[in-house]
């Protein structure tokens, strides 16, 4: 096998759909020995800035000396990005060894325990029937099982995993971590989560466990309830932002942000270089599960502030210059209204002040709130591009130019992210001082990426994200 090959077969699993439930991970874990029973975590569940969090706690838990694992998806380009150990995404040639033990351990198992002919993923899914349940894992049941495997090999102290989707049927909640944490929650995958926003935030809060403390990122009234219920019905300590700890800016701009933090002591001029005023709550969420991991963990608030200053997340704000260009990019993961208003406030605040006009390329996936993601961006835009990665959910962007149109506005077009990013350089190169802005979608930015000179093993992977 080859690690082509092995990428091959870790989506083409995704035949088995987006399966919410414990079972298959459970039984596929306790078939390699339970690895997830040899780390620590923290587990982080939340619609916007897990992965930022997630990045600024591993990164302090590293600076204190510890051996961390960080857990996450998507990844914008490369697989290799989801699975990292201290600064080191996981190889290709382990992605390789894991993949095919892993995949002999689930068709060994399947051997024993065939599926039946027919079967409807209804009657699999109930818990009456697990034990007798055929092992057809999905792509992300068997990532997961990936990851804490090549953390237990690593011999890996702490791990930081990320929600795959949601919380309570999510792969990944099979830990018993040492902190939850719940960041900003807002309506997405509403398809699986739930239409509203307490039915979502119900999922999200099922991350929490008896006796284990959850930090909270600010909430809306309706999830700040069901989650304070979920913390009174479990019997653990639940920390609310801007009731048990809070943060007060400083200084923010287009290279970070530098803030003050009251929690359990004061800490003042932290900084990250991650710009946008919602990574300071982000980052404050990080400070306070670092005070709790004290409790059990040698790390010091000098580590906390080390790690902060050292964190790097591509892909939120991530602003590429072009010296001696007329032009620079901006490249964002909005992929939700929540996202969209934040990347608005950043670039009236940060960028709109440095650049004399805005070249706007959005790819949004067909599923989402495409006009909630649209209607904060397009009044900023000089020029709008829309465009689509190559991914099967990805809107037309004839339609969503459609429905910019129908919103006043009157968007260019293009067939992809490359022709996109082409067509902005070259209006681009008329002289004034431009900022392309990429968007809509991790897909999108991830194509974006690639195209712009990120290291990936081949382009013909590119659709495989």
């Amino acid at each position: 096998m080859k690690y082509n090959d092995a990428i091959n077969y870790l989506y083409g699993l995704q035949k088995y759909g987006i399966k919410l439930g414990l079972a298959n991970t459970v039984k596929l874990l306790a078939l390699l020995g339970d690895p997830q029973d040899s780390f620590r975590s923290v587990h982080v569940a939340g619609t916007n800035g897990k992965g930022s969090t997630s990045a600024m706690i591993s990164s302090a838990l590293g600076a204190a000396g510890c051996k961390v694992g960080l857990f996450t998806s998507p990844h914008l380009v490369s697989f290799t990005e989801r699975i990292q150990v201290g600064n080191s995404q996981i190889e290709e040639r382990e992605i390789v060894a894991l993949t095919r033990e892993i995949r002999e351990v689930v068709e060994k198992e399947r051997s024993l325990n065939p599926p039946p002919l027919s079967f409807s993923r209804r009657e699999i899914d109930r818990p009456s029937a697990m034990s007798q349940e055929p092992l057809l894992p999905t792509f992300f049941e068997f990532v997961t099982a990936m990851g804490f495997l090549h953390f237990k090999r690593k011999g890996v102290a702490w791990a930081v995993v990320e929600t795959g989707m949601g919380g309570r049927l999510d792969a990944t909640n099979v830990l018993v971590p040492e902190v939850s944490v719940i960041t900003n929650i807002s309506c997405d995958h509403s398809e699986f989560l739930g239409a509203t926003l307490k039915e979502i935030a119900g999922e999200k809060a099922g991350i929490i466990k008896s006796g284990i403390p959850v930090v909270s990122s600010s909430q809306e009234p309706e999830a700040r309830e069901v989650i304070g219920r979920k913390a009174v019905e479990t019997g653990t300590r639940l920390f609310a932002y801007g009731r048990d700890f809070a943060s007060h800016p400083r200084n923010t701009n287009s290279s970070g942000i530098t803030f003050d933090y009251e929690g359990k002591v004061r800490l003042e001029a932290l900084h990250v270089p991650l710009p946008g005023m919602h990574q300071i709550e982000n980052a404050s969420v990080a400070v306070k599960t670092l005070e709790l991991i004290m409790e059990k963990e040698s790390v010091s608030y000098d580590h906390v502030r080390e790690g902060l200053l050292r964190t790097r997340w591509p892909g939120r704000l991530e602003l590429i210059r072009n010296e001696g260009c007329t032009y620079d990019f901006l490249i964002d993961g909005a992929h939700n209204p929540s996202a969209s208003r934040a990347l608005a406030h950043a670039l009236e605040e940060y960028f709109l002040p440095e650049y004399e006009r805005v070249i706007m390329i959005l790819g949004i996936m067909g599923d989402k709130d495409v006009e909630g993601i649209m209607k904060p961006l397009l009044p900023l835009a000089s020029e709008t591009i829309f465009t689509a990665p190559r991914y099967e959910r990805a809107a037309s962007p004839k339609v969503l130019a459609g429905r910019a149109q129908a919103l006043g506005f009157q968007p260019a077009v293009a067939d992809s992210v490359k022709a996109a990013i082409e067509a902005a350089r070259e209006k681009a190169r008329k002289g004034r001082k431009t900022l392309i802005v990429i968007t809509g979608s991790f897909y999108t930015i991830g194509e974006a990426k690639e195209y712009l000179g990120e290291e990936c093993t081949s382009p013909a992977l590119a659709r495989l994200r």
